[in-house]
């Protein structure tokens, strides 16, 4: 069993399900990608793409809850999960990693909705012009994520926007220092940083053990690309359907990035913001995450609702706020 898998949780709905299939994606740069496949081979397809210190796990509950009417496609970013590290760590080589992933698991022209969380939408946004994308993705969901100056605007460190708060908050999220074990101390850590003040225990937990199963060597080396990202063309190339969800309290990828993406979107069809939910939405709020991805499947993947969004710039964003 790998690290990752050890150290999951092992029953409830935050438990990995058993895939249907598991297959292994080889990039452009000949990197391995960990693969899985869960639901029925002729149902419509959803891609997973997973954040920085994640893994195929954090998806859980929504492959739990949809895999019986859809085809959940998740994979490991390089390094993270079963896939195994690679010295290119690159948003070029990410998009690489998305594509490789579309042509195995896609028939030709296949159509798919991408999903894509906090480091997955950055691979979502890299990818939006190459070709492989376009022919697969029929819309896009992004989710806490963000297309620049994420160290600035992060608001992890509780100082004053500035010089100083931007170089503490690099300094910590680029630290090498080990995670070490699960323990209430590091709970609590994990969700100040990256939840809602109300996010239940087992919530925090799944999240804690799929984050300390990252090696801090790709943790550290990810956290410089992040650093650096300036990935806002990509954004304005994306010309799919694409829907942004947020919570309202995340202190890695505050609000302000989930605005500046609805307004630079060419073709956004709408904007959900949950309130008290941090940067760990799939995981903070199942239910919600799992319900958008339903309704953009039904709408533009199988097309079998009469309220597809066919607009471009002009379509009205749909500004949404939920309870969590």
């Amino acid at each position: 069993m790998s690290r990752s898998r050890s150290l999951s949780v092992a029953t409830g709905p935050y438990a990995p399900s058993a895939p249907a299939r598991t297959l292994t994606a080889v990039s452009a740069d000949g990197a391995p990608l960990h693969v899985e496949v869960h639901g029925p081979e002729d149902a419509p397809a959803v891609v997973l793409s997973h954040g920085w210190t994640c893994s195929t796990a954090f998806w859980a509950a929504q492959i739990r809850e949809l895999a019986g009417e859809h085809r959940l496609i998740a994979y490991d970013q390089r390094g993270h999960g079963r896939s195994p590290a690679s010295p290119a760590c690159t948003t070029d080589a990410l998009a690489d990693d998305l594509e490789a992933v579309l042509a195995l698991t896609l028939a030709p022209g296949e159509k798919a909705l991408v999903v894509g969380h906090s480091m997955g939408g950055m691979t979502v946004m890299a990818a939006a012009a190459r070709p492989r994308f376009r022919e697969h993705a029929a819309a896009v969901l992004l989710c806490s994520t963000g297309s620049s100056r994420l160290v600035a605007e992060s608001l992890v460190v509780p100082l004053r926007a500035g010089r100083t708060r931007t170089w503490i908050t690099g300094r910590i999220l680029g630290s090498r220092a080990p995670l070490g074990p699960v323990t209430p101390l590091a709970m609590r850590i994990l969700k100040y940083g990256t939840m809602g003040a109300g996010s239940a225990p087992h919530m925090v937990e799944a999240c804690a053990r799929i984050v300390h199963a990252c090696p801090r060597a790709v943790r550290h080396a990810w956290a410089g690309v992040l650093a650096a990202l300036d990935l806002d063309h990509g954004v304005r190339q994306l010309q799919v359907p694409t829907a942004v969800l947020h919570g309202a309290c995340d202190r890695l990828t505050p609000p302000v990035h989930a605005r500046a993406l609805a307004d630079a979107l060419p073709h956004c069809v709408g904007l959900t913001e949950l309130p008290g939910v941090g940067h760990m939405t799939p995981i903070e709020a199942p239910g919600q995450v799992t319900a958008r991805i339903r309704e953009l499947v039904t709408t533009h993947v199988t097309g079998t609702t009469t309220g597809t969004v066919t607009g471009s710039r002009s379509t009205p964003v749909q500004d949404i706020k939920e309870g969590a």
